[in-house]
């Protein structure tokens, strides 16, 4: 059969046929090339493709990125040591144990991933919407491009998540984000999240003059200029600072489905359930799942990914379900926030345990001593 022309590419069979050309589905290109699959990843867009997000990549995710084999050039980011809660008058920072996380136009990153696949050997159909599923494959145009796996990386309005009978959840909740750019040296060492009246605020440093800023809540007509008085801090730093970018929204979402795949047909990324962008994971969970269901798919069976798309999730979700909660319960946050003030090391090790570098056992006697000093105050 002849194959399909697209953009001057001729397809054919492949083994692997991923939908979505964002980082989800080019982590799983990338690491499927790297286990000998054939790849071929459609995306409706053209690139660099955009997502608002608050663009910070904690040192976990460096790690899992360097994995694929992406290395983000130190002229194209900005460094950050560690994290900073901010919470009215009270404030606590904390080193990252494993070296620095990185802030990055999603933009850049996205042309970084694009260029590693390329150079793996994906063949990359831009502008080419996937029109459905096929017992042999996929739908593209009026034509079947047969294909051993179909991989949905299609984003959290995933259809081909809808197309293979996935839809189905066991927790679904939305918050809502906005973020804009500002042409401003970032004024901290740190990533900063800002706690306010039921919304957060980050402010991620992306390059030595540019900063991203972010806010997240339920109030899905919340914007930044709504919100920034609420904050006067970071609204005092921005006033003469020049916006870079228009503001964009997005959805936050924790969600986990009841299955992640069929027997032919896996998710990955926001497609697969999400953790909400509080925890600043979104990106590593990603990288890590790909890594997961590329060995799987090189393995021929996709029963395991089913196991170990769990188990890569928990850690991220626990820790969004706590974050979380310092959102809605202030006298808590507020208490939580002086004992992290009065002994130090426990902010440490809950940062550590949050980037992976301290299991949740290992936290758990940390646990003592906080409660201990939340009773305290």
């Amino acid at each position: 059969m002849n194959g399909l022309v697209v953009n001057d590419l001729v397809v054919n069979d492949t083994q692997v046929f991923v939908v979505g050309g964002g980082p989800a589905g080019l982590a799983v290109a990338i690491a499927a090339r790297q286990r000998g699959l054939e790849v071929v990843v459609a995306d409706g867009a053209r690139p660099p493709i955009d997502k608002p997000c608050g663009e910070g990549l904690m040192p976990d995710g460096r790690a899992a990125l360097a994995n694929l084999g992406v290395e983000i050039p130190a002229q194209s980011s900005h460094r950050f040591r560690g994290i900073r809660f901010v919470s009215g008058r009270l404030s606590v920072d904390a080193s990252f144990p494993e070296g620095p996380g990185i802030g990055v136009r999603r933009t850049v990153l996205h042309q970084l991933m694009v260029a590693r696949a390329e150079a793996a050997g994906v063949t990359l159909l831009w502008q080419s919407p996937v029109q459905g599923l096929h017992p042999q494959g996929v739908l593209l145009g009026d034509r079947i491009v047969p294909s051993r796996w179909v991989v949905g990386a299609d984003g959290g309005q995933s259809l081909v998540r809808r197309w293979a009978g996935l839809d189905r959840y066991q927790r679904n909740q939305t918050r809502f984000a906005f973020r804009r750019h500002y042409r401003i040296s970032p004024w901290s060492d740190c990533m900063e999240v800002h706690w306010g009246p039921k919304c957060q605020l980050y402010v991620t440093p992306v390059a030595s003059d540019e900063i991203c800023v972010a806010v997240a809540s339920h109030d899905s007509s919340l914007r930044l200029d709504t919100a920034l008085p609420a904050f006067p801090e970071v609204a005092e730093r921005l006033r003469d600072a020049e916006q870079t970018s228009v503001e964009r929204g997005a959805i936050s979402s924790s969600r986990r489905l009841q299955q992640v795949s069929t027997d032919h047909v896996a998710l990955v990324g926001d497609a697969s359930g999400a953790v909400d962008s509080i925890t600043g994971e979104g990106l590593c969970l990603t990288f890590r799942q790909a890594e997961a269901l590329a060995e799987c798919l090189a393995q021929g069976s996709l029963r395991r990914y089913r196991r170990q798309h769990r188990s890569l999730a928990r850690r991220p979700a626990m820790m969004a379900r706590l974050m979380l909660t310092l959102d809605w319960n202030l006298p808590f946050r507020q208490r939580a926030m002086r004992a992290f003030g009065s002994d130090p090391q426990i902010f440490r090790r809950m940062l550590a345990m949050h980037v992976g570098a301290l299991s949740p056992l290992q936290f758990a006697a940390n646990g003592f001593s906080l409660g201990w000093q939340m009773l305290s105050q």
